[in-house]
């Protein structure tokens, strides 16, 4: 089967504060899911696991480490998947390392440099059971890349993932859709020269993006892009929190 996205976390310099602006925005549900060694809270769509939120370590800060969000991709083997990584000309960023009582995971970056990470998970990871509009869901993965064609080929030899749709956004080239299995979860293109940097970029469901983009601004975030209606009838917002990780809002209505 082809892989697929199993789960989404955010590493910020202020959880507490993420947390608060998340649950207001999006509508999640925190619920402290901590080990012995690290802090670590979940995001709940009702009784659903969606997301997770822990603190940059200060070494990674150092390192010049930012807040982000990162998608996590379940696979069959995390070592073998990461070695494929390397030997396409990616980078491991974290190495194949184990998370007690949960599982083995490995961060790493595609060969244009963009981050995502490996995940096998001791037990079968939950899949929401409501539908793909339901409010607190992904309902998309967006790669903006340095080259839109090569980084299909890259996740398509390492996923399986299969080209659906190509939508022609004029100027900015082709936005390519692709699909793991027969459903379509997102979509690639070359990144305009003005975005520094290749990333992936996740879209979280609310119930109406207006009203959603008015708690964002009360809550301290920023709009960077919309609101816009996209092909499909979709309403989207592009925006940073008020850590400065970048995240996206959809939703059907505007």
């Amino acid at each position: 089967m082809p892989a697929n996205f199993v789960w989404y976390e955010l590493m910020t310099t202020d959880a507490k504060a993420a947390e608060g602006f998340y649950s207001k925005v999006v509508g999640w549900k925190p619920q402290d899911a901590s080990q012995p060694d690290m802090t670590y809270t979940m995001f709940l769509t009702g009784e659903m696991p969606v997301a997770g939120l822990m603190t940059l370590p200060p070494e990674a800060c150092s390192a010049g480490a930012r807040p982000s969000w990162i998608g996590y991709v379940g696979v069959d083997d995390v070592d073998a998947a990461a070695q494929r990584v390397a030997k396409a000309g990616g980078a491991i960023h974290v190495p194949p390392t184990d998370i007690p009582n949960i599982g083995r995971f490995a961060m790493v970056a595609d060969p244009q440099g963009a981050t995502f990470s490996l995940f096998k998970g001791q037990s079968e990871m939950p899949r929401p059971a409501a539908g793909p509009t339901t409010t607190g869901l992904v309902g998309w993965h967006e790669l903006m890349a340095v080259d839109g064609e090569k980084a299909f080929d890259f996740y398509a030899d390492l996923f399986g993932w299969t080209k659906s749709e190509a939508l022609d956004m004029g100027a900015m080239g082709r936005y390519q859709l692709f699909n793991a299995g027969s459903d379509t979860i997102g979509g690639m293109m070359t990144k305009p020269a003005e975005v520094p940097v290749p990333f992936w970029t996740y879209y979280f469901r609310v119930d109406a993006i207006g009203a959603a983009m008015e708690r964002l601004k009360q809550s301290g975030g920023t709009v960077i892009n919309g609101p816009m209606e996209v092909p499909g009838g979709d309403w989207i917002v592009q925006g940073l929190d008020p850590q400065g990780a970048m995240f996206s809002l959809v939703s059907a209505k505007a």
